[in-house]
């Protein structure tokens, strides 16, 4: 038995991987994977590294923490493209959509620290001193579950921040309560030049699977590949996992969010995405010099995707 595990099970693009294991599509390329329904963030590239874990499903950036310069790690497929963060703002804060220097002031909760570090690699790249507290990042309230879907919603209705950064359904959530209005969507143009290629979810996986059952690995990426075809093609597929991990609401929500995010599910590892990458980990210490195409990404098997 193969164990799966993501950053945050409730994000529409770490979805996939989730879909993969729940759906059935592991199982039809005949591996045996159980899913940890735990927040990921916290340690899974820890547990990947421990060997506690097979696949991770999470940040392209996220398993430098446990594995140095992607030393050990390789990513094997992307789960969807570009960055995929959300900014949120109170709805009732007079800002113009996009608008990163109207941001001067405010406070933005953020929880854990893949999205926070790209939170404030992206208001230093718009020009905002974050050292001086030109835009203060705050925490997020501790979550009481292990999904964080709530954060930001919490994080406006208890006047801890003005605006919150997250993923899709933590946006989607405080919009429908009618506290939150979009501010930032990487994926779609907002943020400085470059920042939607700052990262993309991605699948990683050691290289000592790779080396040593590369026949799993080869299915995983086929798994990853069909249940993208599969979301794509039908996003109300989703509803069965969410009905399964997820209260009423964020499983109601889900085929939404996969919806508007599924032209983004492509297993595709570009040289341009990985030239983000190389510049984003630079930045923020990951790397001292952007490492080529191979040692970040396993060629072994592009031909899947």
């Amino acid at each position: 038995m193969y164990r799966m595990m993501v950053a945050d099970y409730d994000s529409p693009s770490y979805f996939v991987a989730t879909a993969a294991v729940k759906l059935g599509f592991f199982k039809q390329e005949g591996v045996d994977v159980e899913f940890i329904a735990e927040y990921g963030a916290k340690h899974g590239p820890e547990r990947l590294r421990e060997g506690d874990i097979h696949f991770f499903g999470g940040p392209a950036f996220a398993a430098t923490r446990a594995f140095p310069a992607w030393k050990g790690v390789k990513l094997v497929a992307a789960l969807a493209q570009h960055s995929y963060w959300f900014m949120g703002v109170r709805k009732d804060i007079d800002i113009r959509r996009g608008d990163i220097n109207a941001l001067k002031g405010l406070r933005i909760s953020s929880s854990f620290a893949f999205p926070r570090t790209a939170l404030r690699h992206m208001l230093i790249q718009a020009g905002i001193d974050v050292d001086h507290n030109e835009v203060r990042i705050v925490e997020s309230l501790p979550s009481k579950s292990e999904s964080h879907s709530l954060d930001g919603l919490r994080a406006l209705q208890e006047n801890l921040a003005d605006g919150f950064w997250g993923n899709g359904m933590r946006l989607a959530l405080a919009e429908k309560a009618g506290i939150a209005k979009l501010h930032l969507d990487l994926r779609r143009g907002d943020g400085p030049p470059g920042s939607r290629h700052y990262n993309f979810a991605a699948l990683t996986v050691t290289d000592a699977l790779v080396e040593k059952q590369p026949e799993v690995v080869a299915a995983a990426v086929r798994a990853i590949v069909a249940t993208q075809k599969a979301l794509r093609a039908d996003p109300m597929l989703s509803k069965q996992v969410g009905d399964e991990l997820f209260p009423g609401e964020e499983a109601d929500m889900i085929p939404i969010l996969v919806g508007r995010d599924a032209p983004f599910y492509d297993a595709t590892i570009t040289p341009e995405a990985v030239d983000g990458l190389n510049k984003f980990a630079m930045a923020n210490g990951l790397l001292d010099q952007p490492l080529a195409y191979e040692q970040i990404v396993t060629r072994q098997f592009e031909h899947l995707w």
